[in-house]
């Protein structure tokens, strides 16, 4: 368990032909008994519910990718109800009002999807430091240890913000919220992350990322005002692109992973609500993101576990030797660079879901556009740690990891000035900072 710390305040940051009909299997059903019939019936019923209720929640981690297998052991997303936990009542909705209230002159009243998760916890901080008004939502599932989101939600909490437990495929829930506070915008940041777990399970990805974007469009599509939206795609719709750096001109129609499908079909559909009903959308293609607080199933966060606790850890390669690198992106910068695509977002052109003029559609890469070997990320961490690690080459598997991300980050800078100023020696210096201050020496957690 982590170790309970004044410190935890410290590491806070700063700032998508006709059929014949065979009449004798006809004949032999028509004439099956009417109790055998009835029986039929009800098994097959039953297995449709017994279907329906192993579909799998979704979730409300960062959406940005890992590049290495996760050595958590993954448990299976049982599909809970949506609407299992309770809200509503006077109480509740005195909550609600009071952390989405704007407290600055100019602010901005923001929903937060995925508010526990790594990028949304340090989001709604900056948000709410500002003066804006912020309300969280997250549905704590358990693809990685949820006593983490529950520690990022009791930050938020002492800080004003309130997170409201539920699902983003909850209709209900998210038309309740929308008649509550007139939302200028949304922070969508809930999703399914991880590249390889999806080849575990593929159908929590289209739960999350595809069922539940669309359900949180027809919401905002429908609210009066319409919220200008901001969402988290990723990096990885690159997927097999070989051209460096990355721009947002380049093709996205080759991805290497269901995670890369799925965030490409969502800024396929974005497209569709920003042109049938003027919606304001801005897709932000997150390139590895890592820093306090951050994702347990992350490379950099389980090789600071494993390094610590002595145990070895993978060195991927590429074909014939190649190196293996990521445009790791300190969360500040990220932060800004959200925060950023906030301010510049203009408000959506529709009414009642019918579009009264064109509205803004934008995709940006938030990345630090200077790619490191995944060796010496561990070399900063081994000298950090003032431990040596037991490192183990491989070979890079083929299950949806690339070989390197590099992000052209021009069009950011143009719009909004976004300009990553944390190198990576730096960044992991805090990180470590905080993993020992949360979890003590590393070796008692398991997480």
């Amino acid at each position: 368990m982590p170790s309970s710390s004044s410190s935890d305040m410290d590491n806070i940051p700063s700032t998508p032909g006709k059929f014949k009909m065979d009449k004798s299997h006809y004949r032999r059903w028509h004439h099956i008994p009417l109790a055998k019939l009835t029986f039929y019936t009800f098994v097959f019923l039953g297995l449709i519910l017994v279907f329906f209720f192993k579909s799998p929640s979704s979730t409300s981690s960062s959406s940005s990718s890992s590049s290495y297998p996760s050595s958590l052991s993954s448990s299976d997303l049982s599909r809970r109800s949506l609407k299992t936990n309770s809200w509503g009542g006077p109480a509740w909705e005195k909550r609600v009002r009071s952390s989405a209230r704007i407290r600055s002159r100019n602010g901005i009243s923001v929903l937060v999807t995925g508010a526990a998760g790594f990028v949304g916890t340090h989001v709604s901080m900056a948000l709410k430091r500002r003066g804006d008004g912020v309300l969280g939502l997250d549905n704590f599932n358990d693809y990685y240890d949820p006593s983490l989101k529950r520690a990022r939600q009791s930050l938020l909490e002492r800080t004003g913000i309130y997170i409201v437990e539920g699902d983003i495929n909850d209709d209900v829930l998210l038309k309740k919220l929308f008649e509550i506070i007139p939302f200028t915008h949304v922070m969508h940041l809930a999703a399914q992350a991880g590249v390889r777990y999806a080849m575990e399970n593929p159908s929590s990805y289209v739960h999350s990322n595809i069922a539940g974007f669309v359900n949180l469009l027809e919401i905002c599509k429908n609210a009066n005002p319409q919220p200008a939206i901001v969402w988290a795609s990723s990096s990885s719709v690159y997927g097999l692109n070989t051209k460096v750096p990355f721009s947002e001109k380049d093709r996205t129609d080759q991805p290497a992973s269901l995670y890369a499908a799925t965030k490409k079909a969502g800024e396929e559909i974005a497209h569709t609500y920003n042109h049938i009903y003027g919606l304001s959308l801005t897709g932000l293609r997150f390139f590895t993101v890592y820093g306090p607080w951050g994702r347990p199933d992350m490379a950099y966060f389980f090789f600071t576990r494993d390094i610590l606790k002595g145990k070895p850890i993978p060195i991927f390669e590429a074909a014939n030797h190649g190196t293996v690198a990521r445009d790791f992106t300190y969360i500040d910068d990220i932060v800004k660079g959200c925060l950023g695509a906030l301010d510049t977002a203009e408000k959506s052109t529709g009414s009642g879901g019918k579009k009264r003029g064109p509205a803004q559609l934008r995709v940006f890469n938030l990345g630090n556009t200077s790619p490191v070997p995944v060796s010496d990320l561990v070399g900063i961490l081994e000298r950090l740690l003032k431990v040596k690690a037991k490192r183990m080459v491989m070979k890079l598997p083929r299950n949806g990891d690339v070989q390197f991300t590099h992000a052209n980050i021009s069009f950011a800078r143009r719009e909004f000035g976004y300009k990553p100023t944390t190198d990576l020696q730096t960044g992991l210096k805090k990180f470590v900072r905080w993993y020992v201050s949360y979890y003590g020496s590393g070796k008692k957690s398991d997480q």
